[in-house]
């Protein structure tokens, strides 16, 4: 139990961290910018980062469980930790700097994870059915995610 706890505090430590690139620009320039027309509410994406960050731990302790967590398995489970955390920061804290080139840089960003993503789906699924649908919702968000940060690039 104690791995499934580690496994969590990793995935919201990253939570957090991503957290403040948006909390500090969500009231600034992202206000007044140009936003997709199905671009949710605030409090709805807060809620369902907060439930794909522990679906993610999840899934990692699960194929831990199984002996598998190691080589390409946690390199690709890394990555993804790491290019998520990436891309509130070149969309949201470069944005001030670096104007819509950020949003584009951003965008290249949203789609790489979205194809680690992918990839972690596919180390995941075979060992674990149930990790590898645990991946799947965040996925598909992933996607979703990166429709908005297009819309942006293009219209800002």
């Amino acid at each position: 139990m104690a791995a499934l706890v580690g496994f969590l505090a990793l995935s919201y430590a990253v939570c957090m961290l991503a957290s403040v690139p948006i909390i500090l620009n969500s009231n600034g320039w992202f206000a007044t910018s140009a936003q997709a027309p199905w671009m949710p509410e605030g409090w709805m994406f807060r809620s369902v980062w907060i439930a794909l960050y522990g679906c993610n731990g999840a899934a990692a302790w699960l194929v831990w469980r199984k002996g598998v967590l190691a080589g390409r398995a946690r390199r690709t489970y890394g990555l993804q930790l790491l290019l998520n955390l990436a891309w509130p920061f070149t969309f949201f804290a470069l944005y001030p700097l670096l104007g819509t080139a950020a949003l584009w840089i951003a965008f290249a960003v949203i789609c790489t994870l979205a194809t680690v993503l992918m990839l972690l789906i596919l180390e995941f699924g075979p060992v674990h059915t149930g990790a590898g649908l645990l991946v799947l919702p965040y996925f598909s968000w992933v996607v979703f995610s990166a429709s908005l940060n297009l819309y942006s690039a293009i219209h800002n």
